[in-house]
């Protein structure tokens, strides 16, 4: 595998969380995750605060929510059901209906 240790462990926890995660959609996760922002938090926790984060923002109608005004918490309540199906789509076993979307460790947008 090529690059840091981090991007390979970033890598690593995307295939297994979300085996059937298309190309474009796993690149864009990959891209958030690896952001400055996301660098204090340990690999599979930015990871999976990326791939919600894509997924609400790109499979959803979370933005549009927010647009009409809805407050952050609302909307994500809102689209839950959606982004669970999207992941559960990809393989995932992982729920944000759980509540447990950043495990504990750090912002979500």
């Amino acid at each position: 595998m090529v690059g840091t240790k981090r991007q390979q462990a970033i890598r690593k926890a995307l295939r297994a969380l979300a085996p059937g995660i298309p190309l474009s959609d796993a690149e864009m996760v990959l891209e958030l995750a690896g952001r400055n922002q996301m660098k204090a938090l340990p690999p599979k926790t930015a990871l999976w605060l990326a791939l919600g984060s894509h997924v609400r923002h790109s499979h959803t109608d979370y933005d549009r929510l927010l647009a009409e005004g809805y407050e952050r918490d609302a909307a994500r309540f809102f689209v839950v059901d959606q982004t669970d199906d999207v992941l559960s789509s990809w393989g995932c076993q992982r729920s944000v209906a759980d509540g447990d979307e950043d495990g504990g460790e750090g912002p979500a947008s």
